[in-house]
């Protein structure tokens, strides 16, 4: 039986450690220092009063409390009527009177009619009559005007603190990488003797 020459070949890999340590960073951020001032606003105001006007002359004339130039207005208008009045009554008695002899009794009615007054009338007197008091309201006015302040800001900005400790990785060799070769029937001749 013939043998047929072999090479055997066996290898085994490296193996390798790795020993990381890793890397430490540390940030630490202040806060700002800050200061904000708001100074208050500006702040103008003018007022012009309201004005009430109240007219109750109307209401004092209805209950007769009139005022004196109102009275002397009165008198004098109601005395020149009693003037004219009395001119004309005056005329037509002048006149029954020159026509007496047409007939009649011109003096008894004379007579009669002056000696008979105005009839008395009565009536609820001394009330105002409605609206006679009469109201007049001008409302105040008011002006606002303001100014704003611009706020002061106080602004100081903290550095970080900021440490790094940086990483490291050593590197070991477990198992070396090996390599075996082994021969079998490389040389016939030889097996034969």
């Amino acid at each position: 039986m013939m043998q047929i020459p072999q090479i055997r070949l066996q290898s085994t890999s490296m193996k390798i450690g790795l020993n990381i340590e890793q890397p430490v960073q540390q940030i630490e951020q202040k806060a700002a220092d800050q200061s904000i001032e708001q100074p208050q606003a500006i702040l103008e105001i003018r007022t012009a009063p309201g004005k009430l006007t109240i007219d109750q002359s109307q209401a004092r004339e209805d209950m007769d409390l009139k005022s004196l130039s109102k009275r002397v207005e009165e008198f004098a208008r109601q005395g020149y009527q009693d003037w004219l009045a009395g001119m004309a009554r005056r005329a037509q008695h002048g006149t029954e009177l020159r026509h007496i002899e047409k007939g009649g009794n011109a003096l008894a009615e004379q007579a009669r009619q002056n000696s008979k007054g105005p009839e008395k009338q009565f009536n609820f007197g001394w009330i105002p009559s409605h609206f006679s008091v009469k109201l007049d309201y001008q409302p105040a006015q008011v002006e606002i005007e303001a100014t704003a302040q611009k706020p002061i800001i106080d602004a100081r900005i903290n550095r970080p603190n900021h440490t790094y400790t940086p990483g490291s990785a050593d590197v070991e060799i477990l198992q070396k990488n090996t390599l075996d070769i082994d021969f079998n029937n490389l040389f016939p001749d030889e097996i034969g003797e």
